[in-house]
């Protein structure tokens, strides 16, 4: 951030000037900035091998790949949408953007660590980029050995590209922790934060706690396959199923790491576009801590098929059972929000709508896949992907989406046109269930997930999963076209399009350098509807 005040009629964007000014930028408006490129372009490649992907499987047999690049193809679209899109898109840009706005704060805690932690993930990302041009990897996103040991891909520069990421996710957990505790604005109490920052917090405590794990996991295969250290192959004596507990114990609160930023976001639409006081704010604000700590104790229900116990296998299906009451919990009080509400149709909230939808379907299909006798029916079947991609994008991505658009004019200054915003969210939308709704009745009829080939009988379903890859790719190019275009004929939004009542909404858009004129002095909640809560 520069030193000097920013003059007048000038903001983030235009002051400092020049390109260095961004490089070596410390204001959190700007890192935030640069994280939602980089994670758009992750999610942009991620989405082109999704497309090639069920292209693919338009019909049986090889169409554009072999057998190892299919593997390849998966393993990419995998590893980059969860390691380099889907962590950090919500909490490294929007959550870098806003959190300092919406406590009062000019600025993160430590702005040159959340630099570090930018360049960190860029690096990261080459990495994964080295080891596309190298051979990529084809043992699936999650990397299980033995075959991880054993394959000839580029195993080592993959793992060592998400072992760096994951240093990002740490420092930037870091920084929104020590932000939280520390800058708030005077007057903001613990229970007049937004719940945007509460559910950034719980993932904060997260991202400190489980990410050295996956670190230290991917450390070991490193080590295993450059030096033959037994660790996790049976053939040097060590254990594939270790594998499983070290990735689970972090990826279980990894999802947790995904969703509740999410969860964040779409608190702030549904009181926002409902012009009502978010119902239940403590128990929505508390339900984000108890996630984040059952999120640590239920890994083990991913290995129900792998020999464990059966006490075992009993207590991780019930506590997979207990995490869907906090998740419960935000659902009801998020519906009675609507209750008796001034309901505002604007696109924001139609990702709501959509996440709403999406993430009760994924959230029920867990509580099934929670169930052992359901599990082992299930286990490795395209009702598994089903699932997943239910609570991964049509909630994490419909959320961001939400929340994107929610403070696309805070961010940018620049109104997008609402007639498109519906179009593309009706694509989005109708294309996703079109895609992945069908999955579920592939993995009921029996069909195994990551297999490149499969039998005529599923030939049908395939396809139009597929048709529907390409509804959603247009609504996504529609939304694309809309947003960029903005950027330069947009009209010019107020400083509170939406009538917001948290302080992000008072300050100019896009804000000053500054963030405030003045610091802000908080003496009421955050969604106390009729005056903005300074």
């Amino acid at each position: 951030m520069s030193s000097e005040p920013t003059p007048a009629g000038m903001n983030y964007l235009n002051f400092p000037k020049g390109i260095k000014s961004w490089l070596c930028t410390l204001d959190h408006k700007r890192i935030g900035i640069m994280y939602l490129l980089f994670i758009c372009i992750s999610f942009a490649l991620g989405g082109l091998f999704a497309l090639a992907l069920r292209l693919e499987h338009l019909n049986p047999g090889p169409l554009l790949f072999t057998a190892k690049q299919y593997n390849q193809l998966f393993t990419l679209h995998g590893a980059i949408m969860v390691f380099l899109f889907i962590v950090p898109s919500i909490p490294a840009s929007l959550g870098n953007f806003i959190l300092p706005l919406m406590l009062g704060a000019k600025d993160v805690a430590f702005p040159r660590l959340n630099l570090a932690s930018l360049y960190i993930y860029v690096i990261g990302a080459c990495f994964c980029v080295y080891s596309m041009i190298a051979g990529a990897a084809d043992t699936g996103w999650t990397f299980y050995t033995p075959y991880s040991s054993t394959t000839d891909t580029s195993v080592i520069s993959m793992t060592l590209g998400a072992f760096i990421l994951g240093f990002s996710s740490i420092f930037t957990g870091i920084n929104f922790l020590v932000t939280i505790h520390k800058l708030r604005a005077p007057g903001m109490k613990w229970f007049r934060m937004p719940l945007f920052v509460w559910a950034l917090y719980a993932t904060s405590i997260i991202q400190i706690l489980a990410t050295p794990v996956l670190g230290i996991t991917l450390l070991l295969l490193i080590l295993e396959r450059s030096i033959g250290v037994g660790i996790f192959n049976p053939a040097l004596g060590g254990d594939p199923v270790l594998f499983q507990h070290f990735f689970w114990f972090y990826s279980h609160p990894a999802v947790y790491i995904m969703i509740l930023p999410a969860m964040g976001v779409i608190s702030e639409l549904v009181t926002t576009f409902s012009k009502k006081d978010i119902f239940g704010y403590k128990s929505i604000a508390f339900s984000s801590i108890s996630i984040a700590i059952i999120s640590f104790l239920v890994w083990g229900h991913h290995l129900f098929v792998s020999g464990q116990s059966d006490f075992a296998d009993m207590l991780f299906s019930l506590l997979t059972f207990l995490v869907g009451i906090p998740s419960g919990i935000k659902v009801f009080n998020w519906i009675a929000t609507m209750y008796k509400g001034s309901i505002s149709f604007e696109t924001p909230f139609l990702y709501f709508l959509s996440f709403l939808a999406l993430f009760c379907i994924g959230g029920f299909t867990g509580i099934m896949l929670g169930s052992l006798s359901l599990d082992v029916y299930f286990h490795d079947t395209y009702f598994v992907v089903a699932h997943f991609h239910y609570v991964m994008m049509g909630g994490v991505v419909m959320a961001f989406l939400g929340g994107l658009h929610y403070w696309w004019p805070k961010m940018f200054g620049k109104m997008y046109s609402e007639f498109w915003g519906k179009i593309a969210c009706a694509f989005i939308f109708v294309g996703f269930n079109m895609v992945f709704f069908t999955q579920f009745i592939l993995g009921a009829k029996g069909m195994p997930r990551r297999y490149f080939n499969y039998l005529d009988q599923y030939q049908p379903l395939h396809a139009f999963s597929t048709y529907g890859s390409w509804v959603l790719g247009v609504g996504f190019l529609i939304m694309g076209f809309y947003l960029i275009d903005s950027l330069v004929n947009g009209k010019k939004a107020s400083d509170n399009p939406w009538g917001g009542t948290t302080l992000e909404w008072t300050t100019q858009s896009p804000p000053i350098a500054e963030n405030f004129l003045e610091t802000p002095h908080v003496t009421q909640g955050p969604y106390e509807r009729g005056k903005v809560a300074h």
